[in-house]
């Protein structure tokens, strides 16, 4: 069978603010990390899966979490963020695919991630099903610049590669359809 490799980038954001998960913690990529103030988010805040979530949804080109799991419907209100990668990694394997490596960058002053490193990749390796070697966390700070180096939130920013089926494209058949309905030209 003959495979493809497909990238995706995901993006993500939450600013600090009254406690919405549990007191005197913040999630990132799955592990619980004691901090002095907590993220905000319609779910965990989990800053850190919420871009490698986006990042998979984008390398299938299949939108992006707020389009799986939109905010505004209250079922997933507080929703453990590890309930989203595994959908999006469950997508790559209905696909036929797989996940080839996941990079992952916390931008932040506070708190310090390296201390965290090993048990964050080892919680993204578990729920991804993968080697602990495809899965990369790293982090920077913005040397004090903007609402990260306020301290005002964190941002993550996530790459993955993964490979399925060559072929493995829906969107033609939606714009045969199109071309066929007169709607592109």
């Amino acid at each position: 069978m003959q495979t493809e490799t497909r990238v995706g980038f995901g993006y993500d954001v939450h600013r600090f603010g009254p406690n919405t998960y549990e007191q005197g913690l913040v999630r990132l990529c799955g592990v619980d990390i004691p901090h002095d103030q907590a993220l905000q988010g319609h779910s965990d805040a989990d800053v850190g899966m919420h871009a490698l979530c986006d990042a998979i949804y984008g390398a299938l080109a299949d939108g992006d979490i707020g389009a799986h799991f939109p905010p505004s419907d209250p079922q997933w209100k507080g929703t453990e963020s590890h309930v989203f990668l595994q959908h999006a990694a469950g997508l790559i394997e209905k696909a036929g695919g797989r996940l080839v490596n996941c990079d992952i960058t916390l931008v932040c002053e506070q708190p310090k991630i390296s201390p965290h490193r090993p048990a964050m990749r080892a919680r993204l390796a578990e729920l991804l099903g993968v080697a602990v070697a495809r899965v990369a966390v790293k982090a920077t700070t913005s040397e004090g610049l903007g609402f990260t180096g306020r301290q005002e939130g964190i941002a993550a920013q996530a790459v993955v590669s993964i490979e399925v089926p060559h072929g493995l494209d829906e969107d033609a058949a939606e714009a045969e359809a199109l071309l066929a309905g007169g709607l592109l030209e």
